[in-house]
């Protein structure tokens, strides 16, 4: 019997795969069970958790918590979409039955995920692009380059982001140099703490983790296809759309994945450039944890935030994650 089971393959194959699986389900499937189970209990006065079965930490995610009626709860919801976003001093406002508070928060988290996926895109693949096509004595030095900043500890680096963008920093004091040279006016920019400043910060952080999948993907590009694009009668530009961007979309694909995921649940930068005062999902979680202790609601905070960032990848891997047939014509 033993020996009929070392000839079966999809045995070896299960043998082979088993520690992997086994690592995957004592650190990963269940502390996610545990999240889950904990995210419908509650706390009692000391914190600890109690374990029931109740929707009321997602009730006050969806701002519904008092709500008794669907129809003033959409009719509030709707309101707070239609109208711009408040301030930070001004979250959390009751519209009917409705509290924007959370709800500003995952849409402000959302939000900044997007636009800093957006700029490393448009920051990294001209960049990416360089790099791939540079001689290999200088692609070497430019890979370099890239890595060094992820040498030195992030926290590090937000930091020097402050000196530089502060009142009295880097910035606003070589802008007021300029300024007073050609004789103008200048008033400091009130660079930080903002969420610009946290823009900036997770751009920075996240911009080699955009540009590497995407000069992993253009340095494969063989250099005949663009000789024949252009033996077609195709211009630089139709090449770049027929050619290099269908065959580069694995890599902006990954990277995308790389940058959008760990900034939906990012709170460091936020915590550092934001002054504390630009709350995003992720700091939501850290507080519930740490200074509230109150883990069922950080718990439910969590869900949803994995069942956004899931959705969106989900969605966005389906709809690009296959490059399109090469045509040049």
């Amino acid at each position: 019997m033993l020996q009929r089971l070392r000839e079966r393959k999809s045995f070896q194959g299960t043998l082979l795969a088993s520690p992997a699986l086994l690592w995957m389900i004592v650190l990963l499937i269940i502390p996610l069970l545990l999240i889950v189970i904990t995210s419908f209990g509650g706390r009692d006065p000391d914190g600890n958790v109690i374990y029931k079965f109740e929707l009321a930490n997602y009730q006050r995610l969806a701002g519904a918590r008092d709500c008794r009626d669907l129809g003033d709860y959409l009719s509030g919801l709707w309101q707070v979409i239609t109208t711009p976003t408040a301030s930070e001093e001004e979250e959390g406002a009751t519209v009917g039955c409705f509290n924007s508070q959370y709800f500003q928060i995952l849409w402000r988290s959302v939000s900044l995920a997007f636009q800093t996926t957006m700029l490393v895109i448009l920051l990294g693949y001209p960049l990416a692009y360089y790099v791939a096509r540079s001689s290999v004595k200088r692609r070497n030095l430019l890979l370099f380059m890239i890595l060094v900043p992820l040498w030195t500890n992030f926290v590090i680096r937000l930091y020097a982001w402050i000196i530089i963008l502060r009142g009295s920093g880097v910035l606003n004091s070589l802008l007021s140099a300029v300024a007073s040279g050609l004789g103008l006016p200048f008033e400091p920019l009130e660079l930080y703490p903002s969420s610009g400043a946290v823009l900036v910060g997770m751009v920075y952080e996240f911009l080699p983790f955009m540009i590497l999948p995407m000069y992993t993907s253009l340095e494969k590009i063989e250099t005949s296809l663009y000789e024949a694009a252009a033996d077609l009668g195709a211009n630089p530009f139709r090449t770049f759309l027929r050619v290099t961007l269908p065959l580069s979309m694995p890599g902006v694909v990954a990277g995308t994945i790389l940058v959008f995921v760990p900034v939906m649940g990012s709170f460091v930068v936020s915590d550092i450039l934001g002054g504390k005062k630009f709350v995003l999902v992720g700091n939501l979680i850290q507080r519930q944890f740490l200074d509230a202790r109150d883990p069922a609601f950080g718990s439910a905070a969590s869900i949803i935030l994995m069942a956004m960032t899931l959705a969106v990848t989900v969605y966005y891997t389906r709809r690009f994650g296959f490059g399109e047939e090469i045509t040049v014509a």
